[in-house]
This record gives C-alpha cells, sequence and structure tokens, in this order.
C-alpha cells in the first residue's frame, strides 16, 4: 500500500491528483499539503497547512508525516501571474520584485520541499518525487523569448531536478525524481491565455492528470533528472 505526498493540492492539478489517488485501491495515506483549506473528505487523506514562501512552514509540513516511508511525492505549486502582475512581454516589464516572488514560489520553493521531503521517501523499494515544471523553462525550445520571471524560474527548477537526481543516486538508488510537464490545463494559472490555445490542446485537470500518472507509475531510474511531457515526450533542456 502506497503513501502519498501532494504539494499545492488547492490549485487546479494538485486537487486533481487528491481526487484521483483516493480512488486508488493500492494508496493507503494521502498526505496534503497547500496553503488553502481542501474542500475534500476522506479517511485515507491527511490536509494540512503550508506555505512555500517560508522555510520554517515547509519544515514543520515535513515533520507531519510521521516517519512514514512516502513512496511519491507530488509537488504541483506554481506562480505564473497574480492580481499585481503578468508574465513579461518584453524589457520594459522586468521588475525585480516580481522576478523574487516567481522565482521564490517555483524555484526556492521546491528546492526547500526537496531538503526537507527527500528523507521521507522509501528507501526499500522504488520512489518517485516529481515537480509539476514547464516546456517554457527549456532553453533550447525558446523561440519567442518573453515570460522572463517563469521561463527563468521554471529552467532553475530543471537544475534543482537534475541536482537533486545525481545526488539520490549516491543516497537512495530507488528513489527517481524527475519534472513533469503537464499540457495547457484550464485553471487560474490558465486563465488570461486560454484563448490562444488551438482547439483540443486546453486540457482538463483530471485528464491532464491522469496522463502524467500513468508516467509515475511507468518511470524508471533512467528517467531520473529529466522533464517529461504529459504525452510521455522528453523535453530537451
Amino acid at each position: 500500500m502506497k503513501n502519498i505526498v501532494v504539494i499545492g493540492s488547492s490549485g487546479a492539478i494538485g486537487k486533481a491528483f487528491v481526487e484521483s489517488y483516493i480512488k486508488d485501491t493500492d494508496v493507503e495515506n494521502i498526505f496534503s499539503f497547500s496553503r488553502s483549506d481542501l474542500p475534500i473528505k476522506d479517511s485515507k487523506l491527511h490536509s494540512f497547512f503550508i506555505d512555500i514562501e517560508d522555510e520554517q512552514s515547509i519544515a514543520n509540513a515535513a515533520s507531519k508525516i510521521d516517519k512514514s516511508s512516502i513512496d511519491e511525492i507530488i509537488v504541483a505549486s506554481g506562480i505564473l501571474h497574480n492580481e499585481d502582475f503578468g508574465p513579461e512581454k518584453s524589457i520594459r516589464d522586468l521588475n525585480a520584485d516580481n522576478l523574487m516572488k516567481v522565482l521564490k514560489v517555483n524555484t526556492v520553493g521546491p528546492a526547500i520541499i526537496g531538503k526537507y521531503f527527500i528523507p521521507l521517501l522509501n528507501k526499500k523499494d522504488k520512489s518517485i518525487l516529481t515537480f509539476l515544471s514547464a516546456r517554457v523553462g527549456s532553453i533550447s525550445d525558446n523561440k519567442t523569448g518573453g515570460w522572463y520571471a517563469y521561463r527563468s524560474s521554471k529552467t532553475a527548477l530543471n537544475q534543482i531536478i537534475k541536482n537533486f537526481s545525481i545526488e539520490l543516486r549516491r543516497t537512495n538508488p530507488n528513489a527517481i525524481i524527475f519534472g513533469l510537464q503537464p499540457g495547457t490545463v484550464d485553471s487560474n494559472l490558465s486563465e488570461p491565455f486560454k484563448r490562444n490555445v488551438k482547439e483540443g490542446n486546453l486540457f482538463t485537470p483530471d485528464y491532464s492528470v491522469s496522463m502524467l500518472k500513468k508516467i509515475i507509475n511507468e518511470a524508471s531510474p533512467c528517467n531520473s533528472g529529466s522533464l517529461i511531457a504529459w504525452d510521455g515526450e522528453e523535453i530537451k533542456p
């Protein structure tokens, strides 16, 4: 029976992961972490607060898991825009505070999550740690520019994922760590840009999660350190 952690469970994709894992008969416990209350109740679900911009909050969140061996950790938190700013279209739009906000949520937070949650991974059998990343974090795939903060934060996250995977080859060889690109999902994050998405390319959270779980279930050590799209394609750095 599996023990699962979902961080960022109040977002569209995180919530869909929780709902999907609740239905899985081989899952015993789901540890859900978010800033907002999750409107889901189930005997296998254990919900806790986390602020991924605060290291002490992350440490406290990890301490809520009582020495359980965790089989899968999904980090589904992230920011592209908020009520104060959107993705930059040009150099003129660069703002230091906005850059720092995006990097703190998309890069620093996941790195510190790794610091405190990686020691909880199962060391006897296969375990998974995966972070939601983005195709726009690929330097080789960048043909249009713009989105300075978001692109940079995901590029840096992909490097952190790679570093985690290298270190865990020595300390926990059964652990597989990689990034997932969920496609364009109908969510608050994509709301301002949905009209530009081609027909058939805007996914429901449930569909995206169903595809991502296939990748998670089939993951092997050769995937560690990579970024994998929702359809199984490995995205080049």
